[in-house]
């Protein structure tokens, strides 16, 4: 028999009813839209996506806390609507920046707590623990209350927390948001060495970060105001740009200034804009290597000065641009 697969879902979507106060009216925010993704047994799979793109949304239904407004969705081959009490303990949930446990609890204590939860022996709760916890380097902090974490520390407790009952399925959403390079690095290895251990296991991911779903995730849904606008491996994704010429640029002080003409040549694709302290860079998107002429033409005449020029290979980042047509920050700028 063909086992089902570990997510699977078809036209998922999501409305929410909001009060509009100043016209004193109900309005309906769309957080997703015909959802479709199927993630096989074993994946690491990831969704890629500004804030408020529906990430969240859609982990809050696959797990049973938000019902869908439209289409369905299976988790381990059952129905997160009709049989909630079959999907639960089949899986666990960490999201990133949130404070759970208690803070007069040791790091012990709270995770043995969580574990009686879902009647695993104590015992075997405490082997786990200290065997997680000195996966993520925090053996140390086996006796020491949770208040006096740093938040990476935190973090880590969280992550061990969503693994201690070694679900078929774990979500993480934004595991790593607002922790530092070390404890990012950390909790990726763990992320990794979890699903690479027992392929029947299955990691759902969320994130905002280019860099941790190129190198975390098997396969990759890049989403935006809800839909899913791509799905495949990181580098299968890259390729399709392969066939576009990728230029960095670096200028002067640009303030804006003549952005929009430069992105309206002929053969740009698409021109990200960066400012930083002493210096902009420009990094297009160029339909093919000749049309960089006519970019340096238009730049010397609105007198804007070439500092640095090289040419890159796609990440994911510029397939991101290639789809919606700006950057995730300047997405997520507009929307604030």
């Amino acid at each position: 028999m063909t086992l089902a697969s570990a997510i699977e879902t078809q036209d998922l979507g999501r409305v929410y009813k909001i009060r509009d106060a100043k016209k004193k009216e109900r309005q309906e925010l769309v957080a997703l839209r015909e959802a479709n993704l199927r993630v096989e047994r074993g994946e690491l799979f990831g969704l890629l996506g500004p804030n408020g793109a529906g990430k969240t949304t859609l982990i809050k239904i696959l797990t049973t806390l938000l019902a869908p407004t439209a289409g369905w969705a299976r988790v381990a081959g059952f129905d997160v609507m009709r049989e909630q009490a079959r999907v639960r303990p089949l899986i666990n949930m960490v999201s990133g920046g949130e404070s759970s446990g208690y803070g007069l609890l040791t790091v012990r204590e709270n995770l043995w707590m969580f574990a009686q939860f879902y009647g695993i022996p104590s015992a075997q709760a405490n082997q786990r623990i200290k065997e997680l916890l000195e996966i993520v380097k925090m053996s140390d902090r086996l006796n020491t209350k949770s208040s006096d974490l740093s938040t990476g520390l935190r973090q880590k407790m969280n992550i061990v927390r969503g693994f201690m009952t070694d679900p078929h399925v774990v979500f993480l959403d934004e595991p790593t948001l607002g922790l530092d390079v070390g404890a990012s690095r950390d909790v990726r290895a763990f992320i990794r060495r979890w699903v690479t251990e027992d392929r029947a296991r299955t990691v759902l991911l969320t994130t905002h970060y280019m860099v941790e779903a190129d190198e975390l995730c098997d396969r990759v849904a890049i989403i935006n105001q809800g839909r899913v606008l791509a799905c495949d491996t990181p580098a299968n994704l890259k390729r399709r740009l392969q066939r576009d010429a990728i230029f960095r640029i670096e200028t002067d002080r640009l303030n804006g200034a003549g952005i929009e003409t430069l992105r309206a040549l002929p053969g740009v694709r698409s021109v990200v804009h960066r400012s930083g302290d002493a210096r902009d860079t420009l990094e297009f998107v160029l339909a093919r290597d000749e049309v960089l002429g006519a970019v340096i033409n238009a730049m010397e005449a609105r007198q804007i000065r070439l500092l640095h020029l090289d040419k890159r290979e796609p990440t994911l980042e510029d397939v991101f641009v290639d789809l919606v047509g700006r950057s995730m920050a300047e997405v997520e700028g507009d929307a604030k």
